[in-house]
């Protein structure tokens, strides 16, 4: 028997994501409350275990209702990829029986689940994009990960950041998420775009608290470069970054993503998620093929 929790009540659940080794920052409490608060999409989670059991799996995903995207089942919106946490293909096969069911029986006009890479029991859902997935393992000396870098289009680019005039600033405060937020709109307006609303970044910010941090460039007291790095478990994922084109040259990304490496060493972490890529993106999927990042379909 399949049942249904709600992950935001059910201290099962933070306990599953704790032990489990697919989960990751976009199944955590922290993610859907900011998600649910910005956007309203509640989430919900199916498992196998009984209540009053420890959870032994979990799918979870949010009803998406959207007059822009269509209805849909996703899991989970604005998440890079959200493996279903379970132990087998016959668990994961049986979560997601009871799902298309959900689904059936609602006004959704399709499922989207999110796995890091192929997982055996998704043989029945058709391929909608194709993504390349970039992971750092940074257990090793910060001279092995320096080594692996691209030595003209990475390392250099830093060297030419560290000689330029610029001034680094991390944290959580209203004047970093001001100048983060200005590279937002920036950046989407010349991608033709629409941003995320401010209020999504300060519910980040009110879930994740100091697991969150902006960090930002600055160039004569204006910002030129910012990332938006989230620190969960064992992991440290890069989720946004901006930057005002006019200052590329400098390296100022290049920068930005070191001292993000450099601090989830430092801090014991062991992985460095940078992020899904479109495989059609050729420019991305090359810049985070040069930081010696692991590379999954």
């Amino acid at each position: 028997m399949i049942h249904e929790i709600n992950p935001l009540s059910d201290a099962r659940w933070r306990r599953l994501v704790a032990r489990h080794r697919m989960a990751g920052v976009f199944h955590s409490p922290e993610w859907l409350n900011a998600i649910q608060q910005t956007y309203g999409y509640s989430a919900s989670a199916l498992t196998s275990s009984p209540p009053g059991q420890e959870l032994d799996n979990g799918l979870i995903f949010c009803r998406v209702r959207s007059w822009l995207t269509g209805n849909r089942i996703v899991s989970v919106p604005f998440s890079d990829h959200c493996a279903p946490l379970v132990n087998s293909a016959d668990e994961l096969a049986s979560l997601l029986c009871t799902l298309r069911r959900e689904w059936d029986e609602g006004a959704e006009e399709y499922i989207e689940v999110r796995p890091p890479d192929a997982q055996t029991g998704l043989a029945d859902f058709a391929e909608s994009k194709k993504f390349h997935l970039h992971r750092i393992d940074v257990r090793p000396s910060l001279d092995e990960l320096s080594d692996r870098l691209h030595a003209s289009c990475v390392r250099r680019r830093i060297l030419r950041a560290l000689r330029a005039d610029l001034v680094y600033d991390e944290g959580r405060s209203e004047r970093l998420l001001r100048a983060f937020y200005q590279m937002a709109v920036l950046t989407r307006r010349r991608q033709k775009l629409p941003p995320h609303p401010l209020r999504w970044f300060r519910n980040l910010i009110s879930s994740l608290g100091e697991r969150l941090s902006f960090r930002l460039m600055f160039s004569g007291g204006q910002p030129v470069a910012g990332i938006l790095t989230l620190r969960y478990l064992e992991t440290m994922t890069y989720k946004y970054g901006f930057s005002d084109q006019r200052f590329h040259r400098l390296g100022c990304m290049q920068l930005l993503l070191w001292k993000a490496t450099q601090d989830a060493k430092e801090e014991g972490l062991t992985e460095f998620d940078l992020g899904r890529s479109d495989w059609s993106d050729e420019g991305l999927v090359k810049f985070k093929d040069r930081w010696g990042a692991s590379g999954l379909l």
